[in-house]
């Protein structure tokens, strides 16, 4: 599992089979590339929070999204021509996909604190885990997620505002629908060049409502420079590292290593934002991790049990 902004395309690259050889910054390990990838998405988050004052939470989006789909498509160049209807209609419905889960996630954090959003946010993708395994255990792991979303919401969600705590739960039914079209659209499209036409539609669909919003001052030059360092934190960067621990790293470690991103971005919440965690919300947190790992574990001892899949 993963945040909004590093969910899966690694792994649609790599299901494509076309993640291959040793990575050029192997010298930090897998995990210490994974690991470099959450902390650069959550303070590239954070980044973005304070970027919001200037141009609003849809602008904010508009430029990230823009900005790395350029990046993407000058390093990926990907073939126009040649796909069919099918694999169009793919790509278009992830890049709306990628659109909302981002779009939602950044009112989210436009109103409640990094941390909880992103704790709220995993849920999405827990519940895809949960579902997708059928086992009974897996009883446990939601039960510890719902405790975790008690305790996080105060018995009542009193202490968060209850919009942002809305747009949390929407971003994170996106990432689940966005974990689901990224592996469609990689078994579609060779390495990353869904990816980067999926980052374009969502260019395209969010660049107008960007405008909308914050009109001249997407053209500042301060502003478009905090966009940019967004975009490159936020994906371009963290792409590139989970595409390099992919290779050496199997899927199942990678998905567990994403489950602590909500602590990553509590972390970066504290450390840029000033937004400190209470008691309650920090073991609110822990439990949702905690339940995030148990899915992901379970999911990987039932592929062992059954054996490959031809």
């Amino acid at each position: 599992m993963s945040t909004p902004d590093t969910a899966t395309p690694a792994r649609s690259a790599a299901a494509a089979g076309t993640v291959r050889g040793p990575g050029r910054f192997g010298s930090l390990g897998p995990v210490g590339l994974v690991l470099a990838g959450g902390v650069s998405v959550q303070f590239g988050g954070a980044l973005a929070v304070t970027l919001m004052p200037r141009a609003g939470a849809l602008g904010v989006v508009a430029l990230r999204l823009l900005v790395a789909a350029v990046v993407l498509l000058l390093v990926c160049r990907p073939r126009l021509r040649g796909h069919s209807r099918a694999d169009w209609g793919t790509v278009v419905v992830f890049g709306i996909t990628m659109a909302a889960m981002n779009g939602l996630f950044y009112q989210a954090v436009a109103r409640i604190p990094l941390g909880p959003a992103v704790t709220l946010e995993v849920l999405g993708p827990l519940a895809l885990s949960v579902l997708a395994s059928r086992r009974a255990i897996n009883l446990v792991w939601a039960g510890l997620a719902l405790a975790g979303v008690f305790l996080l919401g105060g018995g009542g969600f009193g202490d968060l505002d209850r919009a942002g705590v809305a747009f949390a739960l929407g971003a994170g039914a996106m990432w689940a629908a966005y974990i689901v079209f990224s592996a469609r659209t990689g078994r579609r499209f060779p390495q990353a060049d869904g990816l980067a036409l999926a980052m374009a539609v969502g260019a395209l669909l969010f660049l107008p409502l960007g405008i909308a919003e914050s009109g001249a001052k997407l053209a500042d030059p301060v502003t478009l420079g905090l966009g940019a360092a967004v975009a490159v934190l936020s994906s371009v960067l963290p792409y590139t590292l989970e595409l390099l621990a992919l290779r050496r790293l199997p899927a199942s470690t990678f998905a567990v290593l994403m489950s602590l991103e909500p602590a990553l971005a509590a972390t970066a919440g504290f450390l840029i934002l000033d937004q400190a965690l209470s008691a309650t919300e920090a073991a609110a947190i822990a439990l949702v991790i905690a339940a995030s790992m148990g899915a992901v574990r379970t999911q990987v001892g039932r592929g062992k049990a059954t054996g490959p899949v031809s």
